[in-house]
């Protein structure tokens, strides 16, 4: 009989703490929580906004706890070739930030995490190819990112809040928009040949300015050479004129003191040391030696 009810205290003890575990649940506060009754949402504990982290009660057994991270999920898209506004194709590789903001709506579209992610596949695909397809290639790999990913979040964006998934999108990013390897390398020298061809237009230009520029500065030269030599021609005249004007006037008021230093300055020309001079003695040109006073 005791062993008996041994057995019962035991059974009823476990009992006891199974549906007192099936009563508590917990949530963090990293998590929300979806309460299910039968499969059918009934609440939502700890939402964002909300401050409801901790220990809470259900009913046993038939309520279920869903829990749903309420921190920013990262969605990393596999790489997909995409055609640009140009026909050039684009491997793309990107990536989306979210978060769940509203847990019953998420369960009731995607259910979860796998689901959503499913969803996004599909919405950032679209959204890309729809940016893409109105842009150049090159725009997008010259690196024109950030109106971009402008257009590309605002395009999720709308597609997400027309499907009303429960999801805020954060942020969409395009980690590498390159050309696919087999025509990398053709559009890389076309694009090379374009950028010579624009610098040998640009060199081009630059000669022929500089030659614009060379022939106007020697044009100038020649200009500033003339009349500097018509001003020295000038003022060379005017200095004859004024020295001789300056002789006049000095033969004019003494004749013989003039013809003296003519004479001497004439001596002080022709006669050097060592130099021999072969002229009769009563030539003109010695006539101050011939007293001491000079020409009597």
């Amino acid at each position: 009989m005791g062993r008996l009810f041994s057995t019962i205290s035991l059974i009823a003890v476990v009992g006891v703490a199974i549906v007192l575990s099936q009563s508590v649940y917990t949530v963090n506060e990293r998590q929300s929580a979806l309460l299910l009754q039968f499969g059918n949402p009934v609440r939502v504990v700890n939402a964002i906004g909300n401050d409801e982290a901790g220990l809470h009660f259900k009913a046993p057994f038939i309520t279920q706890v869903t829990y749903f991270d309420r921190r920013n999920i990262e969605y990393d898209m596999l790489p997909e070739e995409i055609q640009a506004a140009d026909q050039e194709r684009l491997v793309v590789d990107a990536f989306l930030r979210y978060r769940i903001a509203n847990p019953l709506r998420f369960y009731q579209t995607v259910r979860n995490e796998q689901g959503a992610r499913g969803r996004l596949r599909s919405i950032m695909n679209d959204s890309l190819r729809g940016v893409i397809a109105s842009i150049p290639s090159q725009d997008v790999i010259s690196g024109q990112r950030s109106a971009l990913m402008d257009r590309v979040q605002n395009a999720v964006e709308t597609q997400v809040r027309a499907q009303d998934l429960g999801i805020e999108v954060i942020d969409v990013r395009i980690l590498r928009a390159d050309l696919p390897t087999t025509i990398a390398e053709r559009v890389f020298q076309r694009m090379r040949s374009e950028r010579e061809q624009e610098a040998a237009g640009i060199r081009a230009e630059g000669e022929q300015v500089a030659q614009e520029i060379r022939a106007e500065a020697d044009r100038d030269a020649t200009i500033i050479r003339a009349e500097a030599q018509a001003d020295a021609q000038r003022l060379r005249g005017e200095g004859d004129g004024r020295r001789n004007a300056i002789y006049a006037e000095a033969y004019n008021r003494d004749p013989e003191f003039f013809a003296f230093y003519r004479s001497m300055l004439a001596y002080e020309a022709a006669i050097r040391t060592g130099t021999p001079i072969v002229i009769p003695p009563d030539s003109e040109f010695f006539e101050y030696f011939g007293a001491e006073r000079g020409n009597q």
